[in-house]
């Protein structure tokens, strides 16, 4: 983000930040779409969506390798509501871009053609008000309108690349907040909720906070690009998950700074999702997912997909560090809702 030219940050300025412009791409290029959108609604797609730096870029990585899915990627932005007309008009000066690590320091690396989280965008732009707050971010419940323009989207990107796959592969965490929107509008979507150990994801959370606070600081780009992509998991804009009153006065006890706030927020996030998440929702233990082939052999056998060659990506696990120690009632309601979610995620692959 920061290498960004000054002619490129403008254009995502005028693509991204202007609702009016985004939603008139939007508009355009359903014009463009020759498919029918009822047509992939009964489809085999793949949504994950968990806590930030729950393994959710690897896992969906992972599964774009596999070659059977269409995401939209790097290439796609800043136009990434007109994912046909921005390839007709970019095609001709389509850049090679030498793969690098991504901002979050954790030796993924990634180039134009890499997938990632860009659909929030189509949810700002025609749901915000019922879900981005000036301090959180709060569960919805988008209209019927709104869903099936969605799926009108999703059909869009699946149709801006003749030939490729006609499954829909999305990893978005803010998802979470609509995890019953998705399932309606595609039931038959394998929805994979990721978590990690609650004390190795919550010092994950404060690193990236940290990290990003600095970046944001130093280039105020960094911030609108995020806000843009409504990704407020961490640093200067960062807006928490609001599920209740209640949670929100728990969290407001600690800051951002400190261990507890992140723990906080993963034992409000994940017991929210074991109580809300649809039925047939998945979830998958990283740890496992790490420790064991066969958890993911079982989830590419629910989704019905094979491997292609050698993985380019590998699941790994990152050693807990010494020193960040939680209070002790905090780390048993965590511990127990860990518990419960390992039980939940192996009696599902079984």
């Amino acid at each position: 983000m920061a290498t960004y030219r000054l002619i490129d940050r403008a254009l995502h300025r005028l693509a991204l930040q202007a609702a009016p412009i985004a939603e008139m791409s939007f508009d355009i290029d359903q014009q463009l779409v020759g498919s029918d959108p009822k047509d992939i609604v009964e489809a085999p797609h793949v949504f994950v969506a968990g806590l930030a730096r729950a393994g959710t870029t690897i896992l969906m990585r992972r599964f774009y390798g596999t070659g059977a899915y269409r995401s939209l990627t790097y290439r796609d932005m800043p136009f990434v509501l007109a994912p046909n007309l921005w390839g007709r008009i970019a095609q001709s000066s389509r850049r090679t871009v030498a793969a690098s690590e991504r901002a979050h320091g954790d030796r993924i690396l990634v180039d134009a053609d890499s997938p990632e989280s860009l659909d929030e965008v189509f949810w700002r732009v025609f749901a915000g008000a019922g879900y981005i707050g000036k301090t959180h971010l709060t569960p919805h419940e988008p209209d019927p309108e709104t869903t099936w323009n969605y799926v009108r989207y999703v059909n869009a990107v699946l149709n801006a690349q003749e030939g490729q796959a006609r499954r829909y592969l999305c990893k978005n965490n803010n998802n979470i907040l609509r995890l019953g929107a998705i399932r309606a509008a595609f039931p038959r979507a394998l929805i994979l909720i990721p978590f990690r150990h609650p004390v190795a994801h919550a010092q994950s959370l404060l690193r990236q906070h940290r990290n990003f606070s600095d970046a944001q600081a130093e280039d105020p780009f960094v911030r609108s690009y995020m806000r843009w992509l409504v990704h407020h998991e961490f640093g200067l804009d960062h807006r928490p998950f609001q599920f209740d009153a209640d949670g929100a006065a728990r969290l407001a006890r600690h800051v951002p700074d400190e261990i507890d706030y992140w723990l906080e927020m993963w034992c409000q996030t994940y017991g929210w999702l074991e109580r809300t998440a649809p039925d047939d929702a998945i979830f998958v233990s990283y740890e496992d997912l790490c420790r064991s082939e066969a958890v993911w052999r079982r989830l590419r056998e629910m989704a019905g997909v094979e491997e292609t060659g050698n993985p380019c990506e590998t699941f790994s696990l990152r050693d807990t560090e010494a020193g960040s120690v939680a209070k002790a009632a905090l780390l048993d309601r965590a511990t127990a809702i860990h518990a419960r979610l390992e039980e939940r995620a192996r009696a599902a692959l079984q």
